[in-house]
């Protein structure tokens, strides 16, 4: 803005302007920010001061562009486009699991997608899929950015350990030094992402499973939270919460740790510093299989407790409630179910691992991608 005097008695007052960075000299200038120039020029016998009075005003655009441009929101962002894609793609095939499992229609996959096209035809495939995508879309984000995030930390981390020594702690004359550069930060970020997406977006599996038990009383997700809210308050948001984190920790620690490890083996191997599309897919495949089939028992206890809890005898904790399944069914019963789990967890976890390193490619620069 170009700056006038205006007349004021015996003084002259000049405009305010804004100028950019760089404008106006004697005020500091900086990224991020824009100059504010007020100026005043006394006519006092003749002699004439100029007073120059500068304020840093945030440049809010820049601000934005800035926080949308830094790797933990294209990461978050790369998840979260993963899980819609992915979720999107196998949502027929969810359908089609779900009226099985509650014994709708046919009992053959064939079958039941005959009927879902005559009844519905294309648009019946992904009926119920809204509430799974507004479930998937921030969990995916929470979960895959936060594995990266904290990965990278504690890399930083434990390089700094070995220079400096790792933590220590002070028992009256003694003091022992913490191990935690022998901790593996794959492990820890995949329990760190598996922790914040449970805490994050457990509410809405909550929503899901109270509108897939009972849809009479929970017609819609607006309704549900209301209700719940109202009749059962926070807690009710978060009800099973605990069965949960003990179910979900160990899973998303080895699913995290297996893909990584998969990934780095295999590139290693090859002396390759990418991989295709169709190998992400087969390596993404092979962690869901292993992680869930290692954490599986957990999952078979903690659905015993969510069902006793409906029919009113649940078990007072994970422990007894393997202890049930063993007794009832024996080691075997630990694993029922795990055919069709798989069935749903290998095409997930391959499809949203190829999707997030596609979007990754896409979202992250070069630059970024060569410090991982």
């Amino acid at each position: 803005m170009g700056i006038q005097d205006a007349p004021s008695g015996g003084r002259s007052l000049a405009s305010v302007g804004f100028a950019g960075a760089g404008a106006g000299a004697g005020v500091g200038t900086g990224g991020g920010y824009k100059n504010l120039l007020v100026m005043a020029l006394p006519k006092d016998d003749g002699a004439k001061a100029v007073e120059v009075v500068g304020a840093g005003l945030p440049d809010v655009g820049e601000a934005v562009r800035a926080f949308f441009r830094s790797r933990e929101i294209r990461e978050f962002a790369s998840g979260a486009l993963a899980g819609a894609m992915s979720k999107a793609v196998l949502a027929p095939l969810e359908t089609i699991r779900t009226r099985m499992v509650v014994g709708v229609g046919s009992r053959h996959i064939g079958g039941s997608f005959v009927e879902i096209m005559e009844q519905n035809g294309w648009p019946g495939l992904w009926v119920g899929n809204t509430i799974n995508m507004i479930r998937i879309i921030p969990t995916q984000a929470i979960e895959l950015g936060t594995f990266e995030y904290v990965k990278r930390g504690m890399k930083s981390a434990q390089g700094k350990w070995k220079e400096d020594g790792c933590p220590k702690i002070q028992l009256g004359n003694m003091k022992i030094e913490l191990p935690l550069h022998l901790l593996s930060p794959v492990a820890i970020a995949g329990a760190a992402a598996g922790i914040a997406g449970t805490l994050m977006c457990h509410p809405l599996e909550v929503i899901k499973d109270r509108l897939t038990v009972d849809r009479v009383a929970y017609p819609s997700i607006s309704i549900a939270f209301s209700k719940i809210y109202r009749t059962e308050g926070i807690g009710g948001l978060y009800s099973g919460l605990c069965p949960t984190l003990v179910g979900m920790l160990p899973y998303s620690t080895c699913y995290y740790f297996m893909y990584d490890t998969i990934k780095t083996s295999y590139c290693r191997l090859h002396k390759k510093k990418s991989l295709s599309r169709p190998e992400l897919l087969i390596i993404g495949a092979l962690t869901g299989l292993t992680a869930s089939t290692i954490s599986f028992p957990l999952e078979v206890a903690r659905k015993r407790l969510m069902v006793g809890a409906l029919q009113g005898k649940c078990p007072p904790n994970m422990m007894a409630a393997l202890s049930e399944v063993i007794q009832e069914e024996g080691l075997r019963g630990m694993y029922r179910g795990w055919g069709a789990s798989c069935l749903k967890v290998m095409p997930n976890s391959g499809i949203t691992w190829m999707f997030y390193e596609a979007w990754k490619d896409i979202l992250l620069a070069d630059k970024d991608k060569a410090r991982e």
